[in-house]
């Protein structure tokens, strides 16, 4: 969302109107994938729609990967009739990268954009709620600047492509966290939530009891 016009320009469209337009494009997708997103968070669940949406983020971000390592390996060959072959070919390839980053909003917007702020406003003891939510929020734009600050730099000193098959594969460890590590809170009130947390821990906790009783016997 930062970066998208830039990305559209580095897709290899040179106009400044055109890049503008297809990032107008791709934040009103942003808004009615939110709007989709407030639909569906109680309907499929936010664990299910978190881990659909790393999903169709990581094929997407492999779309993207891809043009950008098309363009960059046309732009090094060697053709006689190299003009209207790079017109044509870089023309595609940028085409495939603006798809990518439409479809990475289409599945962004309604899982992963909503989803953690919902969760996170589920998952803590009330206790804790509020300094918990505040450490959260904090994390999450702490890594909002890091992205901001270092995109273009990475994009410099390793490649485009490159660039966005490392966030391919910070996708990948997002969605084991997920699968292994986050509750569905669907439908559940905050003291189911919390008695939820309580029953894992204790009951871990139970479990070596019992152990260190059985081996000192």
């Amino acid at each position: 969302m930062y970066y998208s016009p830039t990305i559209v320009q580095m897709a290899g469209f040179s106009s400044n109107q055109l890049a503008l337009l297809l990032s107008l494009i791709v934040a009103a997708m942003n808004a009615a994938g939110t709007i989709a997103g407030i639909y569906l968070i109680d309907r499929c669940g936010r664990r299910r729609l978190a881990l659909t949406s790393l999903v169709g983020v990581f094929i997407s971000l492999l779309m993207i990967a891809g043009a950008f390592s098309l363009q960059s390996s046309g732009m090094r060959a060697d053709y006689s009739d190299w003009n209207s072959l790079h017109s044509c070919c870089g023309a595609n390839h940028g085409w495939l990268a603006v798809l990518g980053l439409a479809l990475y909003i289409v599945f962004f917007a309604p899982g992963m954009g909503p989803v953690p702020w919902a969760v996170n406003s589920e998952i803590y003891p009330e206790a804790y709620r509020g300094v918990c939510g505040g450490m959260s929020a904090t994390i999450n734009w702490a890594s909002n600047l890091i992205v901001a600050q270092f995109f273009l730099s990475l994009v410099s000193i390793v490649g485009t492509a490159e660039t966005f098959l490392v966030i391919a594969g910070i996708t990948v460890m997002a969605f084991v966290f997920v699968y292994k590590f986050v509750p569905e809170t669907k439908g559940l009130t905050f003291e189911q939530v919390e008695r939820l947390w309580k029953e894992k821990a204790w009951g871990n906790i139970g479990g070596r009891q019992q152990a260190l009783l059985g081996s000192v016997a």
